[in-house]
């Protein structure tokens, strides 16, 4: 008797739980899956815990709060989430994300955060029929993996815009004469950092300038005093470091305890980031880095209000709204199809247009043609210096000291 009525309260507490989180066979009809895969520890962590995840939290908040995503039916369906850390380890991503298709079974899956786990990802998206919309992912060879993947979207940009900018930037502050021929190049030793460094050496030659210090190092290295030290004595007129997170904190540190004096100054993933500006205050005026964004954009004060609201968080001024977009187009393509069939939300995606805290989204081949390449920081503020067709570029200034 015992057993059993032990067996009935935990088969009770069970039932509770489920009911609390809506799996239960009533609430199953009532809610999409969705699935998120991404680093919550590891060196990817801190970028993630701006750009990626509360992003996420915002868009099913506000889903959510308004009923849900409607389907063909009239119904709406709210959004059940379930993520997975992934420990910035490729292996530990792909995983979570096989765990995600075949265990949890869920009806779509957020795009991974970071260029090399999204190439990685691919494939296992497109064998379970996922559509992946990038959002934190920079890459040339966006055309060959588009032909290979009908459900992979790009939206970020490629590496040679990316590196075009920097580069047309430097030359016309050193045709104006503001700043002189010589430069130094570091990268982080992961995809996202050598296939920029790797793209940019030619077109640096290409525009006449000198490389005076070419140097690469490990993704999470903790000491880079070493790599300043080399970069302070190779004397350069301009700096460029195709970083992530946690080097383009590192980086600017070393810049400040060196006395590196250069007129241009660019880093990139987390130069955009609120916490970049919150740690080294006036001192990063005029720093250059990846992204920006138009701020005047009313739509995106909005949405910068809301996340503050929401996650507590400020969000940062390149990649946050753009994974925010994607996820808008995830919403429209599921409620114009109305269910949550996959293969048609993804020929919908690539046919149909978006309105997003971004602007107007049509993709064409799979990609979104018009992104920020280059921000600046000016009066505490992160502007959008260079694009490939972005409204509201601001004009650039030269860095004076730190």
């Amino acid at each position: 008797m015992l057993s059993r009525m032990t067996g009935f309260i935990k088969m009770s507490l069970a039932g509770a739980i489920v009911f609390a989180l809506g799996l239960g066979s009533a609430g199953a009809a009532e809610t999409i899956k969705i699935g998120a895969v991404a680093p919550k520890t590891g060196p990817l962590a801190v970028g993630a815990s701006i750009t990626h995840w509360p992003n996420i939290k915002l868009w099913v908040s506000q889903v959510n709060g308004r009923g849900g995503l409607r389907m063909k039916d009239g119904s709406r369906r709210k959004i059940q989430l379930i993520t997975y850390d992934d420990q910035t380890n490729p292996t530990e991503h792909i995983k979570a994300t096989i765990r995600l298709a075949t265990l949890d079974k869920v009806d779509f899956i957020v795009a991974p955060y970071g260029t090399g786990f999204n190439v990685a990802a691919a494939p296992h998206f497109a064998k379970y029929g996922y559509p992946q919309i990038t959002s934190t992912s920079i890459t040339d060879k966006i055309p060959q993996l588009t032909k290979r993947f009908p459900g992979l979207f790009f939206t970020l940009g490629n590496t040679t815009a990316f590196v075009g900018s920097v580069v047309e930037i430097l030359a016309k502050l050193r045709d104006q004469g503001k700043i002189g021929n010589r430069v130094a190049i570091v990268n982080v030793a992961a995809d996202f950092g050598i296939e920029l460094k790797k793209a940019s050496i030619p077109i640096f030659k290409k525009a006449g300038f000198n490389i005076v210090y070419n140097k690469s190092y490990p993704l999470g290295t903790q000491d880079l005093s070493p790599v300043m030290r080399g970069v302070k004595a190779s004397n350069p007129d301009a700096f460029v470091a195709w970083s992530y997170p946690p080097d383009t904190i590192g980086l600017t540190v070393q810049a400040k305890i060196q006395g590196l004096d250069v007129k241009a100054y660019y880093s990139a993933v987390a130069t955009a980031f609120p916490v970049y500006r919150n740690k080294f205050g006036k001192s990063i005026e005029g720093v250059l880095g990846a992204g920006g964004l138009n701020l005047d954009s009313p739509a995106l004060q909005t949405y910068m209000a809301d996340h503050k609201r929401v996650t507590g968080k400020e969000a940062d001024f390149w990649a946050s709204p753009v994974v925010y977009a994607t996820l808008q187009v995830l919403e429209q393509a599921i409620e114009a199809v109305g269910s949550t069939d996959r293969k048609a939300v993804t020929a919908y995606i690539k046919s149909g247009t978006f309105t997003t805290v971004m602007g107007t989204w049509k993709f064409k081949n799979q990609v979104i043609p018009s992104f920020w390449t280059v921000g600046q920081w000016q009066n505490g503020k992160f502007y959008g210096v260079s694009s490939t067709g972005m409204p509201g570029e601001k004009p650039v200034a030269i860095k004076r000291g730190w």
